[in-house]
């Protein structure tokens, strides 16, 4: 296929190119040049950057137009991006966070799930994406789907993401328990540095989480 698009571009190249010294005879009418298949061009040149892919994935999420199984595979598209620690990091100089962190209050249950899945996803093991995070005020929405969701679904992804957000990075550690209800957490600190510790705040949220509806 490759060879076949090199072939395609040589020939349009030669069909379009006047040899030097070459005039075009005065009673013949101007020879248009041929346009080049645009999606030849894309292959040749290669087609969107991740960037554009993320765009392109988050305006068919925020469309109201947009069916909702048309939205859930561009969040599944978003998701897989975001999986490149780059591309997670290009979630802030694109201006996503914010939209992103708004779908957890969708009402439909399946951007819910996928804007908390996406967020796990973006912030593990990357500090400059907890950060971003813990500035947009996520942290106390996904604690309060955690603990209120009508979904389990929804539930499961939000307490994946708060795990994420808050191991080795004691700014998100700090928040989640503030977030907590004494009943759930009675707001005793936790070394985000320490995994047992961790296990032990989030495995009382697992326990919330996996609840049946």
């Amino acid at each position: 296929m490759a060879q076949q698009n090199l072939n395609s571009l040589l020939q349009w190249s030669t069909e379009n190119t006047v040899a030097p010294g070459a005039t075009q005879p005065s009673s013949d009418p101007a020879r248009q040049p041929a346009q080049l298949d645009p999606a030849l061009l894309a292959q040749l040149l290669g087609g969107p950057s991740d960037a554009d892919l993320m765009r392109q994935a988050m305006t068919a999420i925020l469309s109201p137009e947009m069916p909702q199984d048309q939205k859930m595979i561009a969040w599944d598209n978003l998701e897989q991006l975001i999986e490149s620690i780059d591309n997670a990091m290009n979630l802030t100089p694109l201006g996503m966070w914010a939209p992103l962190v708004q779908q957890l209050d969708a009402e439909e249950s399946g951007s819910r799930m996928m804007a908390a899945w996406c967020i796990s996803t973006a912030v593990q093991n990357n500090v400059k994406a907890q950060e971003a995070m813990l500035a947009t005020g996520a942290v106390e929405k996904l604690a309060g789907l955690v603990l209120g969701d009508a979904d389990q679904g929804v539930r499961k992804k939000a307490c994946n993401a708060l795990s994420s957000e808050c191991r080795n990075f004691q700014a998100g550690m700090d928040e989640l328990v503030k977030s907590l209800p004494e009943d759930v957490w009675k707001g005793k600190a936790v070394d985000a540095a320490e995994m047992d510790s961790v296990d032990e705040v989030i495995g009382k949220l697992r326990e919330i989480a996996a609840r049946q509806s």
